[in-house]
């Protein structure tokens, strides 16, 4: 397979977006359905709309319009865009976590939605979708009121319908979205706060409180940004909170740091890059079957031995920032077998999918089809779309 080659990782975002259109656009009440089977693409849940995927999707078409996609890419952009505005938002700038229809489902406010809305309006801004640009600040300012920690520059996870505080946890998980958001924000308008803020959230996170552990990036911590080591103990399949370390977000962040450093210097950023990734792959890859073990504890065994798709897109992602920017083949050959993988046990080559987990002898998993569905491709996608920019096509 060609996996390194742009044009190669063109047509696969390609394909992932043809997965989900036209089907995903509902005529209905608005905005995306985002429950297609991962098996066939049947719909099995048209009515739940997940703020996140609903971003991840206008995201997904605007990545479309930016590689010279098919011409629906935009009107598809645009129709989740206007969703998101329109229903999605209510009017003090916050964003429920979930919809039923245009009903309100949950009213949680969260920090990874708000990150990914950030995320929406700037990737579409950046693909000259109307009326995205002139809300990246509004978006921007609601999240710097209510979210940000000022002194620290992390954000809380979770907030009530009317901004209250209804939880002392505190996490990584939504502020490396958090700080992914903030480079678009930046590459969008080229204003420095965003870029600056960016950094504080890697600086704090993947600096300062991975020294303050055992080395590695622990996922929960309290009110006060102490590590948490029990917290879910008892949930190790959690799908935004598990309990252990986990090998995506460890190489997630090295994806991160490396693109931070393409805007502002740091003599960290490589170096840590660079540990992370090593850490994920040598603790966090199944020898055996293949693929990433969901987590793994803090002696380094596997806790939850399934395969999660979106912990091989962004492991693909980092390993070939990581071989573009030292030149080192260690890291091609990881890219190489990620992808490989991939291509034999997760991608639903009939359809262009990928599917959501499988077991540890990679069969496919009997939940995959989950409601409401978050994943919409955005994982594979982005990271197709990172590694094409690392290439110098479509910067």
């Amino acid at each position: 397979m060609e996996f390194r080659k742009p044009s190669w990782l063109r047509q696969h975002v390609l394909n992932i977006l043809n997965f989900y259109y036209p089907d995903c656009i509902d005529h209905r009440y608005g905005g995306y359905i985002s429950q297609l089977s991962d098996r066939d693409g049947h719909i099995y849940d048209g009515r739940s709309k997940s703020q996140v995927s609903t971003c991840r999707l206008i995201f997904n078409f605007s990545v479309g319009d930016m590689i010279e996609g098919p011409d629906w890419c935009r009107s598809a952009a645009k129709h989740g865009l206007d969703f998101l505005l329109s229903e999605h938002r209510e009017e003090d700038g916050g964003y429920p976590w979930l919809l039923k229809g245009r009903s309100v489902e949950d009213p949680t406010r969260r920090a990874y939605a708000h990150a990914f809305a950030l995320l929406a309006v700037s990737t579409a801004s950046k693909a000259d979708i109307p009326g995205a640009d002139k809300e990246i600040e509004p978006t921007y300012r609601v999240i710097e009121e209510h979210f940000m920690e000022t002194e620290r520059g992390l954000c809380k996870p979770e907030l009530g319908p009317d901004w209250e505080e209804v939880s002392p946890y505190r996490g990584q998980n939504a502020n490396m979205h958090m700080c992914e958001a903030l480079i678009s924000a930046y590459e969008a308008t080229e204003n420095e706060k965003y870029l600056d803020d960016a950094v504080d959230i890697a600086t704090a996170l993947a600096k300062e409180l991975t020294d303050k552990g055992e080395g590695l990036l622990w996922e929960h911590y309290d009110s006060d940004w102490e590590i948490d080591w029990d917290y879910n103990r008892d949930q190790p399949d959690h799908l935004f909170r598990p309990w252990g370390y986990q090998p995506g977000h460890l190489m997630e962040w090295s994806k991160l740091l490396l693109i931070l450093d393409r805007y502002v210097s740091r003599n960290w950023f490589l170096d840590r890059a660079e540990h992370f990734f090593r850490s994920a792959v040598e603790k966090g890859w199944d020898s055996e079957y293949g693929g990433f073990y969901y987590s793994f504890d803090r002696n380094g065994k596997p806790i939850l031995e399934d395969k999660y798709y979106w912990k091989l897109a962004e492991g693909s992602a980092a390993a070939a920032l990581l071989a573009h920017r030292t030149g080192d083949d260690y890291y091609w050959e990881w890219y190489d077998r990620i992808w490989k993988y991939a291509w034999e046990n997760m991608i639903n080559k009939k359809y262009g999918n990928w599917y959501f987990k499988l077991t540890r002898d990679n069969e496919i998993h009997e939940g995959i089809d989950s409601t409401p569905e978050i994943k919409v491709g955005y994982h594979p996608l982005s990271a197709c779309y990172e590694v094409m920019k690392e290439k110098g096509k479509y910067e």
